[in-house]
C-alpha cells in the first residue's frame, strides 16, 4: 500500500493501550444482463498450488489427497536468472533474456469504440466506468475455457485487479482541479469514484509467441467502482450498523474503496480488501452516543476528507444501472457521516461502516452483484489468502490489518472443503464465508526455552474480556464483527509492524505477511520477538526511525490444520540495505538481493515466493523492486539477536535462493503479481510512477526516451522471456552441449 493523499496509512491506529509482546510473555453500463454463469465443471484449481487440495508428505493429517503432479507443478532449484541490479532509472528493468510491456493504464479503454488515452484530452469522469482505474494494486489470472473457469488455460483468461486510489488529482482532470473550493465538480468527482474499484479483463497470450492482448470486445470486461451496488452476506447483513438511507434494511453498500491487496478462493473466485477507506470520509460527531466515537476514533474517521465528494451536486450524469431507483444525491452525500435523522436508516451515520470489508467477486458472472463477506470482519485489509484446499477440511483465509501496532486475523469456515463446489460462485461464497469463527494472533517467545510459539483468540461476544471491555460496549456478535479492530484490543492482541500482504507456501501451508516498517516501533510500541528493530537510517541523517527496512514474518499452524489453536513462527527474511551493522542487516542480504519495506507478496504454484516493495527509506540508491525466492520453513535458521533482544530467524538465504528480478521507474511502488498458469507470462503493476513513465505507452518498455511533460500514469505490465519459456525456471532447463 502507498501513503494515501493527504492522509498517511503509517499511522498508529492503536490507541488500546494493550500490554506488548514483551510484557505479555516474558511474564452507467452494466454488464449483469449480458453474462449469465455456466455452472459445473469439477475443473481443480491450480491458479495457486495453496488452492489444489493438495497435501505434502509431512502434515500428520491423515489425508490422502494426492499432491500435484511434479511434471505440472516443477519447483526451480535455484534462481539462475541474471539479478537486475540496483538503480534510479526512470524505467523498467527486468533480466537479461526477459522483456516488459505495458499492457493496461490508466485511461485505457475496456471497451471497442472508446477513445484511447489521449492526456491532452482526458476523458469524461462518467467514461471511466469502461476505463481503466488509476493505482493498480493486487491481482489475479483466471484461465478461461467456454466462457468458464478453467484453471489450467493459460491462452485465454481473464485478468482482475484493483485499483487503490488516485495518486494525484493533476494527472487524472484535464486542468487544476476544484479540490480546494467548497464544491467539487461533478466530473472530477465521478472521475475520481471511477477510478477507484476493480477491473475485470480478457486476455489472449499467443501460445508461441506468448504475445498479451486485451480482448476489447469481450462481454467479460467490467469495472465495478466506488459507486456499483454490492451486496451484504454473512452475520452483520441486515444490522442496524450497516443500515443506511439508501439501503433501510442494510443489505447492500454502495461501492468497494481503497482496493490493495487481494485473494483469490478454491471455488474461483476474485478477493478484493478494502484497506484505509477511513480517508473517504468527513465525519460530523453532533448527536452521536460516546461509543459510536470511540469506533470512529479506533478507525481514524477524519474530521474532514481529502477527496470532499460530499460537497458535489449530482445530475443524472452520475447515475448507473446499478443505482437506479436510487436518490442520486445519495452516492455523494454519503460521504459525509453523520446523525441528521431519527434512524439510522434515514441518514449516513452508518456510512463508514459499509467499507473495511472483504469483497468476493465472481469475474465470470456478472449478473450478480458482487458480495461483502461480512464474518471476515471489518479493518483496514490489506490482503486475504486462502489456506490450501483439502477435501473434507475446513478452509481458512489469513489476513493483515495494515497500520502501525495492528494485527493479524484468520477466519476459519464451518463448512469442510468439498470439490463439488468449484466453480460454484457466490453459491459456494455463502457457503464458506458466511459462517465460521475469526480469530486474531498473539505471538510468543519464550527466552529460556527460545521457543516461538502463538495462539489464536477468537473474536466471539461470549468471550468476557470481549463483552466485558471496558473501552467499548459491544452490543452482539455483528458489532465484534464491525469493530473487529477494538474486538482484538479487547483480547490483548500482539500489535505488529504494519501486516500487509500474505502469502501461503503451496507445498507446506505455512503462512507469511509482510510487516512493512513501523516508525513508532522501540518507542510507543515496545520491542518484542516479533518486532525486534529499532535503528538510525544513516542515509537519513542517523535519526532512529524504529523499523526502518520492514521484514517478513511466517508461522506454521500446530498440527498443519487449519483449525489449530496454536502455532510456530519465526522472521523469515529482515529487510536492509547491504552495509547496514549486523544486527539491522540479520538475513545478511548481498547486493543482489538487499531490499527494504516489503508490501506485495506472492507464492506461485511452484512454490517461488514474489517480494515486491513499497519503500521511501532506500530510494537514495533504488527504486522499488520485485525479488524472487525459495524459501525453506518455519524454523530452519537460529536464534539471533537484535537491539539486545533474541528472535527466531529463517535461514540465511544466498543469491540462488533469494535474487532481484525487477526494479520499476522513479518514485512508484511495485504492486500485484500474478501469472499464467504455464508460468511463461508474469503480470506487475506499476503503481503511482513519479516522473513520466510510461510516457503514452503503448510501446515495449525499458525505454530511456521518455516524452517531456508527459503524465505518469499507474501500469500493468507483462514479463515474458525472449525465448518464450518459463519465468524463472532456468534451473529446470536442458542446457544443450554444442555440436562440434
Amino acid at each position: 500500500m502507498t501513503d494515501q493523499m493527504p492522509f498517511n496509512d503509517d499511522y498508529d491506529s492503536n490507541n488500546s493501550g494493550n500490554a506488548e509482546f514483551a510484557d505479555l510473555f516474558d511474564k452507467k453500463i452494466t454488464r449483469r444482463d449480458l453474462i449469465t454463469k455456466t455452472a459445473g465443471g469439477a475443473v481443480a484449481l491450480t491458479l495457486a498450488a495453496s488452492l489444489t487440495g493438495c497435501n505434502d508428505d509431512d502434515n500428520g493429517n491423515g489425508n490422502s489427497t494426492p499432491p500435484v503432479k511434479p511434471e505440472e507443478n516443477k519447483t526451480p532449484t535455484s534462481l539462475k536468472f541474471k539479478a537486475v541490479s540496483k538503480n534510479t532509472l526512470d524505467q523498467v528493468t527486468v533480466p537479461e533474456g526477459y522483456e516488459a510491456r505495458v499492457l493496461y493504464a490508466l485511461g485505457d479503454p475496456l471497451s471497442e469504440g472508446l477513445t484511447e488515452w489521449d492526456e491532452n484530452n482526458i476523458p469524461s469522469g462518467a467514461s471511466f466506468i469502461r476505463r481503466s482505474g488509476e493505482c493498480h494494486d493486487g491481482m489475479t489470472f483466471f484461465g478461461m475455457s467456454n466462457s468458464r473457469f478453467d484453471a489450467k488455460q493459460s491462452s485465454s483468461g481473464l485478468l482482475v485487479m484493483n485499483h487503490e486510489y488516485v495518486d494525484d488529482k493533476k494527472i487524472l482532470h484535464p486542468v487544476i482541479n476544484t479540490i480546494n473550493d467548497a464544491e467539487r465538480s461533478e466530473d472530477e468527482a465521478l472521475r475520481e469514484i471511477n477510478c477507484h474499484g476493480v477491473s475485470v479483463i480478457e486476455l489472449k497470450k499467443d501460445n508461441q509467441t506468448q504475445l498479451v492482448n486485451i480482448n476489447k470486445a469481450s462481454v467479460f470486461n467490467r469495472r465495478i467502482t466506488a459507486a456499483s451496488r454490492i451486496n451484504f452476506a454473512g452475520p452483520v447483513k441486515g444490522n442496524k450498523l450497516v443500515q443506511t438511507k439508501f439501503s433501510p434494511q442494510g443489505d447492500f453498500a454502495l461501492g468497494t474503496i481503497n482496493n490493495c491487496g487481494n485473494g483469490y478462493t478454491p471455488w474461483g473466485t476474485y478477493l478484493t480488501t478494502e484497506e484505509n477507506f477511513n480517508q473517504y470520509f468527513s465525519r460530523d460527531d453532533l448527536a452521536r452516543d460516546a461509543n459510536n466515537i470511540v469506533a470512529l476514533d479506533r478507525y481514524k474517521i477524519p474530521a474532514k476528507s481529502g477527496y470532499k465528494w460530499h460537497t458535489v451536486k449530482a445530475t443524472e450524469a452520475s447515475r448507473t444501472d446499478d443505482i437506479k431507483g436510487l436518490n442520486i444525491q445519495d452516492i455523494y452525500d454519503r460521504w459525509l457521516t453523520k446523525v441528521s435523522a431519527t434512524q439510522a436508516n434515514e441518514d449516513f451515520r452508518n456510512s463508514t461502516n459499509t467499507f473495511g470489508w472483504i469483497v468476493e467477486i465472481d469475474p465470470f458472472n456478472g449478473s450478480q452483484y458482487p458480495v461483502k463477506r461480512t464474518a471476515l470482519g471489518r479493518f483496514a485489509h490489506e490482503d486475504c489468502r486462502a489456506s490450501r484446499a483439502i477435501a473434507g477440511q475446513p478452509l481458512a483465509f489469513y489476513m493483515g490489518d495494515d497500520s502501525q501496532g495492528e494485527y493479524i486475523y484468520k477466519f476459519v469456515s464451518d463448512a469442510i472443503w468439498d470439490t463439488k463446489d468449484i466453480n460454484g460462485g457466490y453459491t459456494a461464497g455463502d457457503k464458506y464465508m458466511n459462517s465460521g469463527k475469526l480469530y486474531v494472533a498473539k505471538f510468543n517467545f519464550d527466552t529460556t526455552t527460545q521457543k516461538s510459539t502463538g495462539a489464536w483468540v477468537e473474536l466471539n461476544i461470549n468471550n468476557p474480556l470481549i463483552s466485558g471491555y471496558v473501552k467499548y460496549k459491544f452490543a452482539d456478535q455483528a458489532d465484534v464483527l464491525v469493530n473487529a479492530r477494538l474486538a482484538g484490543d479487547a483480547v490483548g492482541a500482539t500489535k505488529m509492524d504494519r501486516p500487509e500482504w500474505v502469502a501461503v507456501n503451496p507445498h507446506n501451508g505455512e503462512v507469511y505477511v509482510t510487516l512493512t516498517n513501523n516508525s513508532l516501533r522501540g518507542s510507543s510500541h515496545p520491542l518484542d520477538a516479533a518486532n525486534p528493530r529499532n535503528y538510525a537510517d544513516a542515509d537519513k541523517g542517523g535519526t532512529p526511525k524504529g523499523n526502518v527496512n520492514g521484514h517478513i514474518i511466517r508461522f506454521k499452524e500446530t498440527g498443519d490444520v487449519v483449525t489449530a489453536s496454536t502455532f510456530t513462527w519465526d522472521i523469515f527474511l529482515f529487510g536492509a540495505e547491504q552495509d547496514s551493522v549486523p544486527d539491522v542487516n540479520l538475513s545478511k542480504l548481498g547486493s543482489d538481493n538487499d531490499f527494504s519495506s516489503p508490501d506485495g507478496m506472492w507464492f506461485d504454484p511452484r512454490g517461488v515466493l514474489w517480494i515486491q516493495t513499497d519503500d521511501s527509506s532506500y530510494t537514495d540508491e533504488t527504486n522499488c523492486m520485485m525479488l524472487a525466492a525459495l524459501p525453506g520453513r518455519v524454523g530452519d535458521g537460529q536464534v539471533k539477536t537484535s537491539a539486545g533482544l533474541k528472535t527466531p530467524t529463517g535461514a540465511e538465504l544466498d543469491n540462488t535462493q533469494l535474487r532481484r528480478f525487477l526494479t520499476g521507474p522513479e518514485g512508484c511502488e511495485i504492486t500485484g503479481v500474478t501469472m499464467t498458469p504455464d508460468y511463461k507470462a508474469i503480470f506487475v503493476n506499476i503503481q503511482h510512477p513519479g516522473n513520466s513513465w510510461p510516457a503514452n505507452h503503448p510501446s515495449a518498455l525499458n525505454l530511456s526516451k521518455a516524452i517531456l511533460g508527459s503524465r505518469p500514469r499507474s501500469a500493468t505490465l507483462v514479463i515474458t522471456r525472449k525465448d518464450g519459456k518459463e519465468i524463472a525456471g532456468e534451473s529446470l532447463e536442458k542446457v544443450e552441449t554444442p555440436k562440434t
